[in-house]
């Protein structure tokens, strides 16, 4: 494969307007809360399309490379499960109204003040470990998938030393993801993500188009119903699952369960969380949010699907001959990770590869910059800060306490460097290995969370009692998984706890970390049922005396009488467009989650739809969820531009407070200890 020099200045002209861009946000990230969370002036369009950049990278790409490759569109039926839990997070803004409302600026501050400050620091310092382990692969994995797209030899000679390509990628992928986060923290975050989004979602869309063109649905059949094995890529019958050892019926009904239960719990992206402008406005973002997954990632279908197609088809024994050539050069232990970019770099045209490597290079942008900010504003804001405040040391002055927040950030950059340069591929499905790295901290955390926003029932011994079961089960299965080597010594000399360990790894990522989860939530319902505690959660969530004026959009009195609208979630904040913004948006999960409702007992009980009927309903599917998602895309970049013209108004009018810091200095402590 030969690079036009098309394709080499798309990517160098992107990355340069981002700079540009990222330069004039400099001077709104000079206070703490500016740098960590855009000074709360974000609107809903703005967080929706950013915040689904950070959390729709380039690793997360390769995830679902993996799986669809594996799965095909079963994958899309029974994601149709999550349809009844994404309504309710849209119509109640779970966890996310309550958490904008304690205006906290990260996860633990909150910990801190509902909990101790004991309790805030240790669950930053879990929450910041697990990030650790759960980042560290992402540079690698990242830079694989680059190298291999755009065709790069392993190493290279420059002044006559010899360099590893892979390092010196990883380095320069680095350097530039530092370089947005330095100049105005969340604020650059926030906007170069937001252009990154428009950017990527309309070349995917083209992509998708070029995909349905080379590869017309005819050849797509066939691939599609010639797997063998007993598996199915278009039947989602469980018949035809039994076979999939990772993305079966179970997986994606844990999956449905962890949206619910990981609510702001896992903190990759934790810097949009406390940014929008109002506690409406995270509500809203919060509704707009279920469109990214449906529409947004239909290239992580159709691409894998026609990669598989020029290998497996017969009409393409020629056209993918250099494309089978290069797969099987592949180390065995890659394969199904770099597949996709192989394949990919071989098969697109001239000019549109160029397109294709911005996209990619943009999507990692989006997802390092928001993980790199987030570890290190943890580490800073919910370990050294906390520790500092205890010991009585005297508080830095913003400018102080964000050199120190960079140089955590800087740090965590190198970690992420040096982890994938020594670790390079899990061993297990990306997909497993970052669920089961993540559940380190969410497990604990999420019924943490819940308890503490939504009882006041929930005290320090649940909370402790939860994570601490949380930890352990995940920590147990991430070190039978993942370090094999250190456990396999005991199969002669301690055979029992050998396969004891065998059987706890023939659990995936998935199963082990929905075990943990399951777990600390029976742990921290249980302690607080045993040892209630009575907490004022209207100083928490700044409700009657306790409301704070700038988050108040409508002052609705506790006694009026609600109608059934704003008890499902629809409240008097909610404006005629908000309405039907809401209703066009749920019209979605709603149309999936009744359609769902009607087949799938057939698929479980009665006798399923044959493949063709299957195939006939996939083809629909795809050509519609394309002409919504590009609609989606042009609605979303318009909303988005006018909250940036907003959010820089907000930004220019409302002055810096220097206390305004991630501190907690007057903890609600009415009624806020455990009682036997």
């Amino acid at each position: 494969m030969h690079l036009s020099l098309f394709d080499w200045l798309l990517p160098i002209v992107l990355v340069t307007a981002l700079a540009v861009v990222g330069i004039r946000t400099r001077k709104y990230g000079q206070s703490v809360a500016g740098f960590l969370a855009a000074n709360r002036c974000a609107g809903r369009y703005l967080i929706a399309l950013a915040d689904a950049r950070a959390s729709i990278g380039l690793i997360t790409l390769a995830w679902f490379f993996q799986q669809n490759y594996d799965v095909g569109y079963t994958s899309v039926w029974w994601g149709l499960s999550e349809g009844p839990i994404m309504i309710f997070l849209a119509l109640t803004g779970w966890v996310a109204y309550r958490f904008r409302r304690t205006r906290a600026l990260t996860l633990a501050q909150f910990l801190e003040q509902r909990y101790d400050r004991n309790f805030r620091i240790f669950c930053g310092g879990l929450a910041f470990v697990a990030g650790l382990l759960n980042y560290g692969v992402f540079p690698g994995i990242s830079a694989r998938f680059l190298i291999h797209l755009m065709g790069l030899p392993s190493h290279f000679m420059l002044a006559g030393t010899m360099f590893d390509t892979y390092l010196v990628f990883m380095v320069m992928m680095l350097s530039t993801a530092l370089f947005f986060i330095f100049l105005g923290g969340q604020v650059t975050v926030m906007v170069t993500d937001f252009l990154q989004g428009v950017f990527c979602n309309l070349v995917f869309a083209a992509l998708t188009l070029f995909l349905i063109w080379k590869f017309p649905w005819s050849d797509l059949s066939t691939t599609l119903l010639s797997v063998g094995d007993g598996k199915s890529l278009v039947n989602p019958a469980p018949s035809s699952l039994k076979a999939e050892e990772n993305f079966n019926v179970a997986y994606w009904g844990i999956q449905a369960v962890l949206i619910l239960y990981t609510a702001k719990a896992w903190q990759g992206d934790q810097g949009y969380n406390a940014a929008a402008a109002t506690p409406h406005e995270a509500k809203m973002a919060n509704i707009l949010n279920g469109w990214r997954f449906r529409v947004f990632m239909l290239v992580t279908l159709v691409l894998p699907l026609c990669i598989r197609t020029l290998l497996e088809n017969p009409a393409y024994a020629e056209a993918g001959a250099a494309v089978r050539e290069a797969v099987a050069a592949l180390p065995a232990s890659q394969v199904s990770e770099l597949r996709t970019p192989v394949a990919l770099g071989l098969m697109l045209p001239a000019g549109l590869l160029g397109f294709v490597i911005a996209a990619m290079f943009g999507a990692y942008l989006g997802t390092d910059n928001a993980y790199l900010h987030s570890w290190g504003s943890i580490l800073v804001q919910d370990v050294i800060m906390p520790v500092r405040q205890r010991m009585g040391f005297g508080e830095l002055s913003p400018k102080a306490h964000i050199r120190l927040i960079k140089f955590a950030i800087f740090l965590v950059a190198c970690w992420g460097f040096f982890f994938s340069a020594t670790f390079r591929s899990p061993d297990q499905r990306i997909a497993m290995y970052c669920n089961l790295s993540a559940s380190l901290f969410y497990a604990g955390a999420g019924c943490a969370i819940i308890g503490g926003l939504y009882t006041r029932i929930g005290g320090r011994a649940s909370a402790w009692g939860g994570m601490l079961t949380g930890v352990t089960i995940a920590a147990i299965g991430l070190f039978v998984h993942e370090f094999t080597g250190v456990w396999k010594s005991c199969e002669q000399s301690l055979p029992s706890l050998y396969a004891l360990l065998m059987w706890i790894k023939s659990f995936n990522g998935q199963l082990l970390g929905f075990f943990a989860m399951a777990a600390a939530a029976s742990v921290y319902t249980t302690l607080a049922l045993v040892r209630p505690a009575n907490f004022d959660l209207d100083r928490l969530l700044h409700r009657g005396k306790f409301r704070v004026a700038d988050d108040e959009e409508a002052a609705i009195q506790i006694d009026q009488k609600r109608s059934i609208w704003e008890k499902i979630g629809i409240d008097r904040n909610f404006t005629g467009w908000d309405r039907a913004v809401t209703w066009i948006t749920l019209s979605w999960p709603i149309a999936g989650t009744l359609l769902f409702a009607v087949v799938t007992p057939f698929l479980l009980f009665g006798k399923p739809p044959v493949d063709s009927a299957w195939l006939g309903f996939w083809h629909a599917y795809t050509y519609f969820t394309l002409i919504v998602g590009t609609s989606v895309v042009i609605w979303f970049s318009i909303g988005g531009v006018r909250d940036l013209r907003r959010m820089f108004e907000l930004l220019e009018k409302r002055r810096a407070d220097a206390g305004d810091d991630g501190s907690v200095r007057n903890r609600p402590t009415g009624g806020g200890e455990d009682h036997g």
